[in-house]
């Protein structure tokens, strides 16, 4: 069992939203749970197949680390 405290302007808003479903605010809130919980899960899970199968070689990306550190140097040397 969980508990939570709500703004009270979002509290009222889920009221009138659970009002407006014909559900109870304990309902209302679960439903919500639920759906984001399941939209941010499938979103970690979706990637999984993908994560690691391209290996783009370095290319420019290499040496942006000191490419950064070169132009930050000489943007401290002009003042």
């Amino acid at each position: 069992m969980r508990s939570l405290r709500l703004e009270p302007e979002l509290d009222e808003k889920v009221k009138r939203a659970a009002a407006v479903r014909g559900e109870s605010v304990s309902e209302f809130i679960r439903q919500a749970a639920e759906e984001r919980a399941e939209e941010t899960l499938s979103k970690r899970v979706s990637f999984a197949d993908v994560v690691g199968v391209v290996h783009g070689g370095g290319g420019r990306a290499r040496r942006s680390g000191k490419a950064f550190t070169e132009a930050l140097a000489q943007s401290r040397a002009k003042g």
